[in-house]
């Protein structure tokens, strides 16, 4: 009997061990979690109402884009950018949409443009780039965030 009970005591003492477990610490959890996410997509890009119906993610967000070029042409369409400028077929614009559904738009110039007026270029733009529809801001894990891209808009000449 005094066996038994030296060895069931050993027992009891060394099994607590597989009771114990490790828990990691908040930072451990935060630099993994950290490291799994991928910054440099969104979980859901910006939309235009018009796209909104539409329920592929790839088919929206070429909506969305279609929609911004065709937007920014209409709207300096009727600016004389292309008469004034007869060599600027078409201006890369970045595009920001901000978290608060704001946007900026800022024209991207080649570092050697002496062609045109790169300062008159940007004031047309920022003139003629205002009242777009709401854009709804870009998603990542269920939070608004900022994103950019560029935007090719094509220049017509009146004729």
């Amino acid at each position: 009997m005094k066996q038994f009970f030296i060895f069931s005591a050993f027992l009891l003492l060394n099994s607590c061990q597989y009771f114990e477990k490790k828990v990691p610490s908040e930072k451990e959890l935060l630099q993994k979690e950290l490291k799994a996410i991928n910054w440099k997509e969104v979980d859901e890009y910006p939309s235009l109402p018009e796209c909104e119906a539409i329920s592929d993610e790839k088919q929206r967000q070429k909506c969305f884009f279609d929609l911004m070029t065709r937007l920014a042409q209409q709207k300096l369409e009727i600016d004389s950018l292309s008469i004034l400028y007869p060599e600027l077929d078409t201006i890369s614009v970045k595009v920001t949409v901000f978290p608060n559904a704001k946007m900026k738009f800022e024209p991207q110039f080649p570092k050697d443009s002496v062609a045109y007026d790169t300062i008159k270029v940007d004031s047309v733009l920022q003139a003629r780039l205002v009242d777009f529809p709401k854009v709804s801001p870009a998603i990542k894990r269920g939070i608004p965030v900022k994103t950019q891209f560029i935007l090719p808009v094509i220049l017509k000449a009146k004729e």
